[in-house]
């Protein structure tokens, strides 16, 4: 796929405008994707649409990489890791107190999920 503003593509073939939003965290002198747990206890990667999404979920400061749908399974499915949500939905029942913007530590932004550090 070309990308439509300069017709290049990407090293994997894919146009720039497919690249996800990867939440990503430092570890020594590299950084690594972040996985989280679902409500039912899996591990997924997470991936956003959009730098806005991302941010709004977990935070201005929070460190991310663009990477293809492809590239991120590739880097996660070895890891025991072959579940990719995207745009993961943060959801308060009716009544309840809303959540705050960005998880505090050890919380997932999946309801009911927890961090896989």
């Amino acid at each position: 796929m070309a990308d439509r503003r300069s017709g290049e593509l990407t090293p994997g073939g894919h146009a720039p405008t497919d690249l996800l939003y990867v939440p990503v965290r430092p570890e020594r002198r590299c950084y690594v994707t972040c996985f989280f747990r679902t409500p039912s206890g899996r591990r997924t990667a997470v991936a956003f649409t959009s730098c806005a999404r991302l941010l709004a979920a977990l935070g201005q400061d929070h460190p991310w990489i663009r990477l293809s749908v492809t590239a991120l399974r590739a880097l996660t499915a070895p890891l025991g890791c072959p579940t990719i949500t995207v745009d993961p939905q943060v959801s308060v029942r009716p009544g309840s107190t809303p959540l705050r913007t960005r998880p505090g530590p050890g919380m997932s932004l999946l309801p009911g999920a927890r961090v896989n550090r």
